[in-house]
């Protein structure tokens, strides 16, 4: 596969189940997706950033922080459509790989973008990261979504559950910080045709139970190859990670 340009888009959405209005939150001044959209900006490995979204807010609100922004339909149920609606337009054309960098995602490493990219030039379908656990608080939450490779790295399932599960027991602290116990990291790498083949697939039924948009792509036969990481700081999506967020934003802005 050729190592042309990457083209890197942040979805946005309005609606929020967990934190209202998540992308305009307010967290050290800031709104979070501005927060993501001036750390992904500056990553070399991407030849141009853009955010996606469905709410002319978000639009009005890019532009004032100097973002790139597309309108997209208020109809797609997952970031990977409004990605595809994105990659089908003309001027979107030419890219050898997309990277779907998720808007709740302030820590995204570039380390963790590569990876990604680099599984789909492996061969892979698609491309993300996974990290350590690392706790049995984040093992049990729902909001932590797990993954489970095969020997090659290609994903075999992601769940909200504690997986994989120990017959009889529980996990010991050692074995939470290295696999299997691994948690996903909000970002895919696709090729433009992959991006389009998922985006025109419909729902799956295990979609519809866990509520993850990457197990239509598991369903339908497509491989996700997932890097592991040594570590990734944890997403947004509650008032109390929109918190945390803020102490570690703080204090790298007075270091």
């Amino acid at each position: 596969m050729s190592n042309g340009p990457i083209l890197g888009v942040i979805p946005a959405r309005l609606g929020s189940e967990r934190l209202s209005r998540k992308p305009l939150h307010l967290i050290a001044g800031r709104p979070l997706l501005e927060w993501v959209w001036r750390r992904v900006s500056g990553f070399q490995i991407f030849e141009r950033v853009v955010v996606a979204t469905d709410a002319a807010e978000i639009v009005e609100a890019c532009r004032e922080w100097g973002a790139e922004v597309e309108l997209t339909s208020a109809d797609h149920g997952s970031g990977t459509e409004r990605l595809g609606e994105l990659v089908a337009r003309a001027e979107y054309a030419g890219y050898d790989v997309v990277v779907n960098v998720q808007g709740d995602e302030p820590f995204i490493a570039e380390e963790h973008v590569a990876e990604a990219v680099a599984q789909v030039r492996k061969g892979f379908d698609i491309g993300t990261v996974a990290a350590p656990v690392g706790s049995m608080e984040a093992w049990h939450d729902p909001g932590v979504v797990k993954v489970t490779r095969r020997a090659d790295g290609a994903a075999l399932y992601f769940s909200r559950s504690p997986i994989p599960h120990v017959r009889g027991g529980a996990p010991t602290a050692a074995a939470l910080s290295a696999e299997p116990y691994l948690r996903h990291v909000g970002l895919y790498a696709y090729r433009p045709e992959v991006l389009r083949q998922w985006g025109a697939l419909p729902e799956s039924a295990l979609e519809s139970i866990e509520r993850l948009e990457q197990l239509r792509a598991l369903s339908a036969g497509l491989t996700i190859g997932v890097g592991v990481v040594a570590g990734a700081a944890a997403g947004v999506d509650t008032l109390a990670d929109a918190e945390r967020a803020e102490l570690r934003l703080r204090r790298e802005q007075h270091t």
